[in-house]
């Protein structure tokens, strides 16, 4: 038999793909752990539903991880950012998570998740070729 790579975008094999990791990860996680996936969502709106911002996230196993923070520009600075942070944080204390990772780059919102209580634990040099990658954790519970 012969195997090939293909190049293509196909959300069936995507799927597959991702399963085949969840498959192995599960095999190594405890027990009381295996199954926790959750995607959230929340979106800041105004009262036409029209969307100028939001988080989206998701909760896997101990951890929450925030893959995008967007508020619109001319909407900064009035405390949306924070509460979707606060709203979002909320949301992973109820689900028992042990910390929140976010990564930003640094002309992006380094400062804002140093001032909500993100610590960085990792950088990479020379994205872009200008800027730096910053990856950032937030403890919620210690592991007991």
């Amino acid at each position: 038999m012969s195997y090939h790579i293909t190049q293509e975008i196909h959300q069936k094999n995507k799927m597959f793909v991702n399963n085949m990791l969840y498959e192995y990860n599960v095999k190594h996680f405890p027990t009381d752990l295996q199954g926790r996936y959750q995607e959230i969502n929340l979106f800041l709106t105004d009262n036409a539903g029209q969307v100028f911002g939001g988080l989206l996230g998701e909760i896997c196993w101990n951890w929450l991880e925030i893959h995008t923070l967007m508020v619109d520009e001319k909407l900064r600075g009035q405390g949306y950012g924070s509460t979707l942070l606060k709203t979002i944080e909320q949301m992973a204390w109820d689900n028992q998570c042990d910390f929140i990772k976010v990564d930003t780059l640094s002309f992006q919102a380094l400062t804002f998740y140093e001032n909500h209580d993100y610590e960085i634990y990792g950088t990479l040099d020379n994205v872009g070729r200008d800027f730096k990658h910053y990856y950032l954790k937030k403890t919620l519970r210690q592991n007991l």
